[in-house]
């Protein structure tokens, strides 16, 4: 019985070897030595499950699903399609899911809609929020400008609202519904959102009246009638990701963010530097802001903010608002050399991804307090794009006077002059005090300040 087991299993090796013969395989070669050495086998491989058309059908009528789904050939080629022929396209929109699909669901259901009308975002855009397509549409429901803008969306050379993810599924929410209500029917809306609600009645009455998706599916546009097929294809495929050895490992989750409203033209980047929040944070989270600048046309628009900086905002708003709008980069001290000092090396180094401040220090020879004590830094904390300035050499040679005029006046108080671009927040940053100590030193009753005032700040 042993005998006859073993040779049943050896038969099956072999079978699987000649119809896979990459899958496992062991080769020979001689070395330079002359003997015989084995290469191991390679077992990289993916594994594809097959499945047949009785198969799907079967896991079809299990789902539970709030809209009609008609499997037929067209329907499982895209299945085929996606799960064997165009898996690196599945796991991208995997990796992207968790970011949007919470928001989807919950849209859906506000507006009293299937669930599932969220996968059309797959479909239209790869979940790709900032994709533009060869006829203008943009954002992940690909909302031409004049659909967008009917729907209550900016949209100029600044600020582009079709790539906001919120306000653009709440559009495509309304403009589905809409459809849907014109027509009575989730595939058919669903078609008419491809190719517009005319090209739709005009199937509709070249096919005798008939109501259906399929009923119209050869009067429709080319485009049109791939488009539900795949919608329908990327609906059962969503799941049963298990049967298809279809497994995202490392998904990408959302920032978590505080919506914030400045009530002024600003830049991010400025935004950025004053507050230490990674620009690409902020970029990724207002897609819309095209340029880095929200001009004053959009000041009521409300910015995202990671969450875990939104209440260092929100206490520093006030005094944020005096400086996040000029265009030009805040000098935090600006100095007044003599001769000897502009002799002096002094090298000016941009900040580069993955820096560190004790490494910088050591590339250029210097000590770390020195390296801070020069760029006025409280901590090691950098920003890529941050400009120090190293004087290889050591301290300056030269007497530093400040060009902000700090100076002692007769009663010991420290002064300090008020220059262009100034606000409360940069004063107190610069000094080490609070709003309100510099508020109360010199009874002032707003954050109003303007150059050439003179400030009592220690």
């Amino acid at each position: 019985m042993k005998n006859i087991i073993l040779r049943l299993f050896l038969a099956s090796v072999a079978c699987f070897l000649s119809l896979n013969p990459k899958a496992f395989s062991q080769e020979s070669k001689l070395s330079n030595s002359g003997q015989l050495e084995v290469i191991m086998p390679n077992y990289q491989y993916e594994y594809i499950p097959d499945f047949t058309y009785e198969e799907v059908a079967g896991r079809i009528e299990k789902m539970e699903l709030e809209m009609d789904f008609e499997l037929n050939d067209r329907v499982f080629s895209f299945i085929q399609y996606f799960t064997v022929r165009n898996r690196n396209y599945l796991k991208m929109v995997l990796a992207r899911k968790e970011q949007y699909f919470p928001m989807y669901e919950e849209t859906m259901k506000d507006y009293g809609m299937p669930v599932e009308i969220q996968n059309l975002s797959i479909i239209e855009s790869g979940l790709d929020p900032k994709i533009k397509s060869r006829v203008g549409a943009m954002g992940l429901w690909q909302f031409m400008p004049a659909t967008g803008r009917q729907y209550g969306m900016q949209v100029n050379l600044d600020v582009d609202e079709r790539m906001d993810p919120e306000k653009s599924t709440e559009a495509a929410a309304k403009y589905l519904k809409v459809l849907y209500k014109m027509f009575g029917d989730w595939e058919v809306a669903l078609a008419a959102y491809n190719c517009g609600p005319g090209n739709v009645q005009k199937a509709i009455r070249r096919s005798g009246g008939k109501k259906t998706f399929w009923g119209i599916y050869e009067f429709l546009p080319r485009e049109t009638r791939n488009y539900v097929p795949q919608f329908q294809a990327m609906l059962y495929i969503l799941n049963h990701l298990e049967e298809h050895n279809l497994r995202l490992e490392e998904p990408s989750y959302p920032l978590e963010y505080d919506h914030v409203n400045f009530d002024r033209a600003l830049n991010l980047n400025r935004l950025a530097n004053l507050s230490g929040i990674c620009l690409a944070d902020l970029e990724k989270l207002n897609p819309s802001i095209n340029r880095g600048n929200v001009p004053e046309s959009n000041r009521s628009m409300a910015i995202r903010i990671p969450k875990s900086k939104s209440f260092f905002i929100r206490e520093n708003l006030a005094w944020l608002g005096d400086s996040i709008g000029k265009s030009t980069p805040i000098v935090l001290d600006q100095k007044v050399t003599t001769t000897s000092e502009a002799s002096s090396t002094r090298i000016s180094y941009r900040v580069k991804s993955g820096d560190m401040l004790g490494k910088i220090a050591s590339q250029h020879g210097v000590s770390l307090e020195k390296l801070k004590e020069w760029n006025k830094l409280r901590s090691t904390v950098i920003h890529t794009g941050q400009v120090l300035y190293i004087y290889p050499k050591g301290q300056p040679a030269t007497t530093e006077t400040n060009s902000r005029a700090l100076a002692q006046n007769t009663s010991g108080s420290k002064i300090y002059t008020v220059r262009p671009g100034d606000s409360l927040w940069v004063i107190s940053q610069k000094h080490s005090l609070t709003i309100d100590q510099i508020k109360r030193l010199n009874n002032l009753n707003s954050t109003q300040i303007k150059p050439g005032q003179r400030l009592i700040v220690g």
